[in-house]
C-alpha cells in the first residue's frame, strides 16, 4: 500500500510519484379563526314565495404565521471536554439552528465539521457555515441541523493522537446528552477540510457505525491509515457503507492532489459509490468558503 499523506491547509508539496501518495512538510499559512358564520334572517314576504338565502362565502385558508426565529438565525456556543486521553480538554463550537428554543420538543441531525492543520475550531465558522446554514434553512432549502465542530491541536498521526478516539467516544455522547439530536447513524454526518478531511476518512470508515455520510474538502489521507483503509472498506457490510463525497482543487499542491486521487481510485476499484469533483481552486481558504453551501447541501440531502 503506498503512503497517503498527513497535510493541511498550509503544507507545502514534496515530490510524489504518480498514483502513489507522498509526505508533505508543513509550513505555518498566511495568516437547523375560527370564523362566525353569517347570521342568516329569513325574509318576510306577503306572499307564500320565499325569498332566496344568500350563499356563504367559503371560509378562508389559513395560513400558520411563521415564527420570528426562523429569520433570527442560530447561534454558536462554546465547550470544552476534559479527558485524560489529550494534554488539554477538548475545545468545540456547537451551531444550533433558528428556533432551537423556541421549538423543546423538536431534534435534530448532527454534522460534525473538522478543521484544518494549524487552524482551530472557528475556521468553518470562519469560512461561513453557520450564514449558510441560517440562510438555507429559514428558505426551507435545507432541514435545521446541528453542527459541531471540535479543535484538533495536533499535527501528529492517529496512531499518536487520540483526537480522534476523544471525538467518538467521549464528544458525541456528550452531545447526544446535552444537545436535542437524533442520536442515531442514519442522522449523523462527518467532514472536513485538509488534515481534517483525513480525520473524517478515517473516523468514518474505521468507525462506520457512528456516521452515514462522510465528506472529505482537499483530502490528505494520513499514512498510518493507508495500510488500512482497504479492509476498513471491505468490512463495511454493502447496505451500510457510508455516502462519501470527495473534493478538491485542481491547482492543490501535487502531494495532496495524489492522495486525495489515490484514495477516489481506490473506491473506484472496490466499486463502491461515491461523489469525486475536482474544482477549479487551491488549498486555502477562499477555496472552502466558495463550497460551502454545496457542502451543506449535500450532507442534508438525506434528512
Amino acid at each position: 500500500m503506498l503512503l497517503a499523506v498527513l497535510a493541511c491547509s498550509a503544507c507545502t508539496a514534496s515530490g510524489a510519484a504518480q498514483g502513489s501518495p507522498a509526505t508533505a512538510s508543513a509550513v505555518p499559512p498566511t495568516p437547523a379563526v375560527t370564523l362566525a358564520a353569517p347570521t342568516l334572517t329569513p325574509s318576510l314576504a306577503p306572499s307564500p314565495s320565499l325569498t332566496p338565502s344568500p350563499s356563504p362565502s367559503p371560509a378562508p385558508s389559513l395560513t400558520p404565521t411563521p415564527l420570528a426565529c426562523w429569520q433570527e438565525g442560530g447561534r454558536i456556543e462554546q465547550g470544552s471536554l476534559r479527558t485524560d486521553l489529550l494534554r488539554l480538554p477538548l475545545e468545540y463550537r456547537v451551531y444550533l439552528p433558528p428556533c432551537y428554543d423556541q421549538q423543546p420538543e423538536r431534534r435534530y441531525p448532527v454534522l460534525y465539521l473538522i478543521h484544518g492543520q494549524n487552524y482551530n475550531d472557528d475556521q468553518w465558522g470562519r469560512l461561513g457555515v453557520d450564514e449558510t446554514a441560517d440562510a438555507l434553512i429559514s428558505a426551507g432549502e435545507i432541514p435545521p441541523l446541528i453542527i459541531v465542530m471540535p479543535r484538533d491541536r495536533s499535527w501528529a498521526q492517529p496512531t499518536e493522537d487520540h483526537f480522534g478516539q476523544v471525538l467518538a467516544d467521549g464528544l458525541l455522547p456528550s452531545i447526544d446528552e446535552n444537545y436535542r439530536t437524533l442520536p442515531d447513524r442514519s442522522h449523523r454526518a462527518i467532514g472536513g477540510l485538509s488534515r481534517g478531511a483525513g480525520w473524517a476518512v478515517h473516523l468514518g470508515l474505521s468507525r462506520w457505525g457512528l456516521f452515514s455520510a462522510l465528506g472529505a474538502h482537499s483530502l490528505p489521507v494520513f499514512w498510518a491509515d493507508t495500510p488500512h483503509v482497504r479492509q476498513w472498506l471491505k468490512d463495511i457490510p454493502p447496505d451500510e457503507l457510508p455516502r462519501i463525497y470527495l473534493d478538491i482543487g485542481e491547482k492543490d499542491r501535487p502531494v495532496i492532489l495524489d492522495s486525495a486521487r489515490w484514495f477516489e481510485n481506490l473506491l473506484t476499484e472496490l466499486d463502491i459509490p461515491h461523489e469525486w469533483h475536482l474544482f477549479t481552486g487551491y488549498h486555502e481558504e477562499a477555496y472552502w468558503q466558495s463550497h460551502v453551501e454545496q457542502y451543506l447541501r449535500w450532507y442534508t440531502q438525506d434528512w
